[in-house]
């Protein structure tokens, strides 16, 4: 029987596949701008999947391809953080932090700094996505509960989500891309861009206290009726403990994701909590966009498009080594794209950019997402989310924040970067 090269009959011309990659990568970058194409609901990751599947169908990028193209030790870091935070989760940790929050009596300006510091904390090391889709509910219900509004503390609870996240490589999904790519010492990283990530949380609570002062308190409910979840203290503990465990071997030789790796899998070996239950809290849409993102970007790469870009702009001395061209991208890129796929799509086109730029480049990425709701995942998280329990943010509220604390963050981030040295202004 005679076998048919399924391949060779879609291959296209060079000058055929050029446009068709192009037509594709444009299409897939304008639905991460959007969110959605109209009329269709399909979100990001349905999105760069079907993208995907056109390339693999027109032959520009072929199944054997694939496995070089992805960057698997993101993703195993990715998901091993996503099972160490579903201990956490199955232990309560989430739930009753929130509620604990929410129900302090103390001051609403109490209140909303907590919010902020916790938020901001734990992002640092278990990551902001995961940690707002966890606290957001539980919060809306204390704050509510105490009669509250809760949209100041849900624009406190994203705004301190992305800003300590800045402060660690494991802190976000652009931060571990970039800490891959780079090869970069998670404390030297901490160390980098600790104190602007710590500038950022100041910026969220003042802003956020000063446009909404006066109008925190909505009601006089009572707090009483609101119950604090229960707190598993053992897996709490195997939580905590796991975390240091992971904070002590990025000190070592030992690679990220192997260390990451390792933790995964000593909390899935419990005798109360089912490995498909801690398996299924991973956020698998979250890990098929990485993976289709890189392999579209690598389908481009092909092309040789990028490699033209790069050495037109390095020629224009417009590559983004300096604050005056990383800044505005950094602000443009996340707040249409978004700063994920800007991070990897950049990454994907510059090569062996210098180690001061990938600082600057998680840090102000990351920073960015605070100005506007599309700005990050977390932000859109916290609204969805929001939205679920009956509390709706709007876009113009959430702006009325986040630009002022997005420019005052950034510009201290950019003032640091550039008296640290590690970027110079043009």
């Amino acid at each position: 029987m005679q076998h048919l090269d399924i391949r060779s009959q879609v291959r296209l011309d060079p000058p055929d596949v050029t446009f068709f990659v192009l037509a594709v990568f444009t299409a897939t970058y304008a639905g991460m701008a959007l969110g959605r194409f109209p009329g269709l609901r399909i979100d990001r990751t349905g999105i760069a999947l079907v993208a995907l599947i056109v390339l693999l169908a027109g032959g520009a990028v072929h199944t054997s391809e694939i496995a070089g193209a992805i960057d698997f030790p993101t993703l195993f870091i990715l998901f091993g953080l996503m099972i160490l935070s579903a201990q956490f989760a199955a232990a309560g940790f989430y739930d009753w932090c929130a509620l604990r929050v929410a129900t302090a009596r103390r001051s609403p300006l109490v209140l909303l700094a907590v919010t902020v510091a916790v938020s901001g904390g734990l992002s640092a090391v278990l990551a902001n996505d995961v940690v707002v889709f966890a606290m957001t509910p539980m919060l809306c219900v204390g704050l509510k509960g105490r009669g509250l509004d809760p949209r100041p503390y849900l624009i406190a609870l994203a705004g301190a989500a992305n800003a300590g996240s800045a402060a660690t490589l494991i802190g976000n999904p652009q931060n571990i891309v970039i800490g891959q790519v780079g090869g970069l010492d998670f404390w030297q990283f901490a160390g980098a861009c600790g104190v602007p990530a710590l500038f950022g949380l100041v910026c969220v609570f003042v802003t956020v206290a000063l446009i909404w002062r006066g109008r925190l308190t909505v009601g006089g409910l009572s707090l009483d009726d609101v119950p604090l979840p229960q707190l598993d203290r053992w897996q709490l503990g195997k939580a905590l403990l796991a975390t240091f465990a992971l904070l002590a071997m990025f000190g070592t030789a030992m690679p990220h994701e192997i260390g990451v790796l390792l933790i995964a899998g000593a909390m899935l070996i419990s005798r109360q909590l089912g490995s498909r239950d801690m398996i299924g809290m991973v956020d698998w849409h979250l890990l098929v966009l990485f993976a289709c993102l890189f392999s579209i970007n690598f389908a481009l790469k092909q092309t040789g498009l990028p490699a033209d870009a790069v050495a037109y702009l390095a020629a224009a001395g417009l590559l983004p080594d300096s604050l005056a061209v990383m800044a505005p991208l950094s602000v443009l890129a996340s707040n249409t794209i978004g700063n994920v796929p800007a991070v990897v799509l950049l990454l994907a086109v510059w090569h062996q950019p210098p180690e001061g730029a990938l600082y600057g480049l998680a840090l102000l990425s990351t920073l960015a997402g605070n100005l506007m709701i599309l700005g990050s995942l977390a932000n859109i998280i916290v609204v969805e989310r929001a939205q679920s329990m009956g509390v709706r943010l709007g876009f113009v509220e959430h702006a009325r924040c986040g630009i002022p604390m997005t420019l005052a963050s950034l510009a201290f981030a950019c003032l640091w970067l550039w008296g640290t040295g590690l970027m110079p202004l043009k």
